[in-house]
């Protein structure tokens, strides 16, 4: 495969770390598929990581994009616009929730969580100042700014950012009694993932969600659900956590919700959360731009009827079905949340990183997660044909 010069001087000066990059995939795609600078054409499986679970360049979305690029781009912060309205009142419909605050990445609706959690600590159930903890869990990955990477459990999100912010208390993911037990009368909100995305599909035991909720409201505490990754119809849901039949007090959404077209991301919860912030207390120079919104609301609209979803449980069904046939004695486990799979591997075989990079020379991209796992995110467009394409893919990659 022809790689891009730019690419070859990145990997030569990175060597002495034994850096292997995945191919730069610059030019356009559509569908399910991207093509590279040099004409290589690429399966997508990363699109729960890069943000297109509806495909590359939707008819749909481009053609809401092209129509607000007609009108008003960017405005100050200090105005509403047309699309804004809508876009909040239309996405919280979606969540069931009173009101929308719109930002641009993930990591930043997180660090916005973040600090409503904590002055509705302060304002609402009256924690002492400066006081506020939030319990997190081991194995999560919520973004890269310093404050979350503080609270991570990975080395390498975590080494050499210190010196971190404090007030997080982290316990290990689907052990109950140990949120119990973390909790005090200090703590002002549980942060969870509902499906833990980066670290490989991990889905906590049955009913953990329920007694998460459980927990938190015998508690005055607030759940916020990071659905980041896990939202917008991933998982065969709209959001993971209505699988256990449970409504957070927050939820965080991005990647998807700007599919794939630009960045949008959005903290929803209802007033007596949300109106801690006021006017100047709190904002975001790009958040809600026209742009943005007007993409944002074609796909919520595209998720209201639920197609989308039944498409991902649909298309999960046979993924789940298509992966059976992975080589016994190379992997030791296999999960799938709708169409969303981690795959773990044996010992003394190819790594996550090893097999991914095999992947990609055979035409397909995907992602590894902490060395012996690889997630496969595809997009919701893909069809039964491509998903088996893709799995014969693995299949060479990681050997008879």
């Amino acid at each position: 495969m022809n790689r891009s010069t730019d690419l070859i001087a990145l990997e030569e000066d990175r060597g002495a770390h034994n850096y292997h990059p995945l191919p730069i995939v610059l030019a356009e795609g559509e569908g399910a598929w991207v093509t590279d600078t040099d004409g290589n054409r690429y399966l997508d499986w990363l699109s729960a990581y890069s943000a297109v679970n509806f495909g590359h360049r939707h008819p749909r979305l481009v053609a809401a994009a092209k129509a607000q690029l007609d009108r008003l781009t960017l405005v100050s912060r200090a105005f509403h616009t047309d699309q804004l309205g809508p876009f909040s009142a239309e996405l919280a419909d979606l969540c069931g929730m009173d009101a929308v605050l719109p930002m641009n990445t993930g990591a930043e609706a997180v660090e916005t969580a973040i600090k409503a959690a904590r002055k509705w600590g302060y304002r609402r159930k009256g924690i002492p100042a400066d006081q506020a903890r939030i319990v997190v869990f081991d194995g999560n990955f919520h973004g890269r700014t310093t404050t979350i990477v503080g609270f991570s459990s990975d080395a390498d999100a975590r080494d050499d950012y210190g010196p971190f912010t404090p007030g997080f208390d982290s316990v290990p993911y689907g052990d109950i009694a140990a949120l119990a037990a973390a909790i005090g009368p200090d703590t002002a909100a549980v942060l969870v993932e509902p499906v833990q995305g980066e670290a490989g599909v991990i889905s906590p035991p049955s009913g953990w969600l329920k007694a998460v909720r459980e927990l938190c409201d015998a508690h005055n505490v607030l759940m916020i659900a990071d659905e980041i990754q896990s939202g917008l119809g991933r998982t065969g849901y709209t959001f993971a956590c209505e699988a256990d039949q449970v409504r957070p007090d927050m939820y965080l959404l991005g990647k998807a919700l700007g599919g794939g077209i630009v960045p949008v991301s959005a903290v929803v919860a209802d007033r007596e959360v949300m109106d801690v912030f006021l006017p100047g207390t709190h904002g975001s120079t790009f958040g809600g731009n026209p742009v943005a919104a007007a993409v944002g609301r074609e796909v919520i609209a595209m998720l209201a009827t639920g197609e989308w979803q039944r498409r991902a449980q649909e298309l999960g069904k046979h993924l789940e079905s298509a992966l059976a046939g992975l080589p016994r004695g190379k992997v030791t486990a296999v999960r799938v949340r709708g169409l969303w799979a981690g795959v773990d591997l044996a010992e003394g075989g190819p790594t996550g990183r090893e097999v991914c990079e095999r992947m990609s020379r055979l035409g397909v991209l995907c992602k590894e997660a902490h060395g012996s796992t690889v997630r496969l995110s595809p997009p919701l467009v893909i069809e039964p044909d491509e998903i088996d394409r893709g799995v014969a893919a693995l299949k060479q990659a990681i050997g008879d």
